[in-house]
């Protein structure tokens, strides 16, 4: 058992939650250190590293909010997740949703 406040990736909802979590933290390392180190220090190799990554995380949000949409969340949900994705802190404005399709899903689940 895991002490309380660990994030457990169990779940699909739990996983989803832990990419957008990460993918969301991968464009603001983009835009905020790499972009800059590309444009003002003349160092491209930042955004091909941090772009790269970013793109990784950025397909697995896809599949992932996929997943989502075939065990029944509405499609909305999808839009939604993909406007939030090309916003800067978007995808951390789903975290309480996804934490209660989380909670709801143990409940359901019985873990």
């Amino acid at each position: 058992m895991l002490p309380a406040g660990v994030l457990r990736l169990d779940t699909p909802p739990a996983r989803l939650r832990a990419v957008a979590f990460l993918e969301g933290l991968s464009y603001l390392l983009l835009l905020s250190v790499a972009m800059p180190l590309k444009y003002l220090a003349g160092e491209p190799m930042a955004v091909r590293v941090a772009g790269s990554l970013h793109g990784l995380l950025f397909v697995w949000l896809v599949v992932a909010t996929l997943a989502a949409l075939r065990r029944g969340k509405p499609f909305g949900f999808g839009v939604r997740v993909a406007v939030l994705s090309l916003v800067p802190f978007g995808t951390f404005f789903l975290e309480s949703e996804l934490r209660a399709d989380d909670e709801r899903w143990r409940a359901r689940e019985g873990r």
